[in-house]
């Protein structure tokens, strides 16, 4: 499912990149790749208010189109005219808070998914991962040397050969 996406509005509901950030929109690109990649090169749209001048053209890539509206148009305007244009709506989705926009979608019968939601899932992908618990800390021990013997044994090794 191809998903377009309001750049600067989700940026604004992201706790890790600010909007005052000056790569702002290259730390969403990013963060846009690697869940593109994890859902399997799912295509990823998403639509930034005209850029930085001199802002490096190679966002693209890994599942990710990035585009910056052009002047006089702004991102959302850019945002309602690609959704016009989608042909097979259900398999489209929209990510924007902006009432204009998900307005839009919605009379268009494309899903949307907030912001605010779809900044959590992103925010997901980078969550450190949890450790074992101290409970479960404690109650780890080293192996005895008659275990490692018996391991070694089980899968056809000896304790009196090399390692490499």
């Amino acid at each position: 499912m191809p998903i377009l996406i309001d750049g600067h509005n989700l940026i604004g509901q992201m706790h890790t990149i600010s909007l005052s950030d000056p790569d702002d929109e290259a730390q969403l690109v990013m963060l846009l790749r690697r869940y593109a990649t994890k859902k399997r090169g799912r295509k990823v749209i998403v639509i930034f208010d005209g850029g930085v001048y001199g802002h490096p053209d190679n966002l693209n890539g890994y599942g990710v189109e990035a585009r910056f509206a052009k002047s006089p148009s702004d991102a959302d305007s850019e945002l309602i005219r690609r959704i016009r244009m989608v042909r097979r709506r259900d398999e489209w989705q929209v990510v924007s808070s902006d009432n204009a926009v998900m307005g839009v979608a919605r009379d268009h019968g494309v899903p949307v998914v907030s912001s605010q939601e779809f900044a959590r899932r992103l925010e997901a992908l980078d969550a450190p991962k949890p450790s074992a618990s101290s409970h479960e800390k404690r109650n780890e021990r080293s192996l005895s040397h008659a275990e490692i013997e018996e391991w070694l044994r089980l899968f056809g090794a000896t304790g009196d050969e090399e390692q490499n």
